[in-house]
């Protein structure tokens, strides 16, 4: 394993962007944590190849092991309701969850490091491993996606 000092010091900048991305697809608190440390755990066992773009990388990781998760939760109890199903926040996320899964991966990857993260597009084009073209068109096409999904006066922002 390489020198893994530098992890140490981006820790917590580090757990806290895995636990954002997780969180904002989850909405649970003990199930982002759990992510965030599964995303850490895989970034530090292969620091040496990520150090010098981890944090888009612990993203995206964050992100698909919350997917997976919500994945999990769906299928597990397909015709139950989630808990506080009357909750509108609660609603909107399950929206967003679902038109997210249905996006193809890239422009998966685009919007969420983008939108729900505020990544750079340069960070983000490091995390996907592409060029910041890409990513500006990956984006492009997952918002133009979502806003057909969700409709127009659904925002990311809110």
């Amino acid at each position: 394993m390489s020198d893994s000092a530098g992890f140490v010091d981006q820790f917590e900048e580090l757990f806290g962007v895995a636990y954002r991305a997780s969180f904002a697809i989850l909405g649970e608190r003990g199930e982002a944590e759990d992510c965030a440390q599964d995303a850490l755990a895989k970034a530090l066992a292969r620091w040496g190849r990520i150090e010098d773009r981890a944090t888009p990388w612990v993203a995206r990781v964050a992100t698909n092991a919350a997917i997976d998760r919500w994945r999990k939760r769906t299928r597990s109890h397909p015709h139950e309701p989630p808990d506080g199903s009357d909750d509108p926040l609660r609603l909107r996320r399950a929206d967003l969850v679902r038109a997210l899964r249905a996006l193809p991966r890239r422009q998966r990857e685009a919007v969420v490091l983008r939108h729900l993260l505020d990544l750079t597009e340069r960070d983000t084009a490091s995390a996907m491993g592409c060029t910041a073209g890409t990513v500006k068109s990956a984006t492009s096409r997952g918002l133009a996606a979502l806003r057909t999904t969700l409709g127009p006066t659904w925002a990311l922002e809110d």
